[in-house]
């Protein structure tokens, strides 16, 4: 096995878990959680809270209309999404931006997937320190961040090393 298939075995792995994960996750938390009250850990560090997203990042868009809604995210996001893998697949980029890349895509796919099957997404993870906390996220949340901090950090290194501004 050489060095390139082993590199687009260990992309297509962090793309399923990713996608995987996420879906096991939200699944327990429509399971456990919708109805109940939060549930608080770590003294309050960590809450789970069922929600359902109608809109987009920290619930941006959630007051359109429905037909504005799944305009903007669901074929919008869908389409977004495709110009990513075939941008990245026409580009042949390093290791470390594409792993941003696809870890991007496998949070926005998954994230996509519930708003094909419901119309919104699935988030029950708030976490923070008093009254310092984040908004309600899911794990295709942290993967879509993660992603674009690996991309950002690799595309600003990758410029640093080649002297290109």
């Amino acid at each position: 096995m050489t060095g390139k298939t082993a590199w687009r075995i260990a992309l297509i792995v962090a793309v399923l878990s990713t996608i995987g994960c996420d879906r096991v996750t939200k699944h327990a938390a429509t399971t456990m959680l919708a109805g109940a009250p939060s549930r608080s850990y770590l003294a309050d560090t960590v809450r789970l809270v069922y929600v359902e997203n109608p809109g987009g990042f920290l619930s941006l868009g959630a007051g359109l209309p429905s037909v504005m809604r799944t305009g903007l995210f669901t074929a919008g996001t869908g389409l977004l999404l495709c110009t990513l893998v075939v941008l990245a697949i026409r580009r042949r980029w390093d290791r470390w931006p594409t792993l941003g890349l696809a870890l991007l895509v496998a949070g926005g796919a998954s994230n996509w997937i519930d708003r094909v099957a419901r119309g919104s997404v699935v988030d029950f993870l708030n976490v923070g320190v008093g009254p310092v906390r984040t908004g309600v996220f899911n794990v295709a949340d942290v993967a879509i961040m993660l992603g674009a901090g690996v991309l950002v950090l690799a595309t600003f290194s990758n410029r640093r090393t080649t002297g290109r501004a």
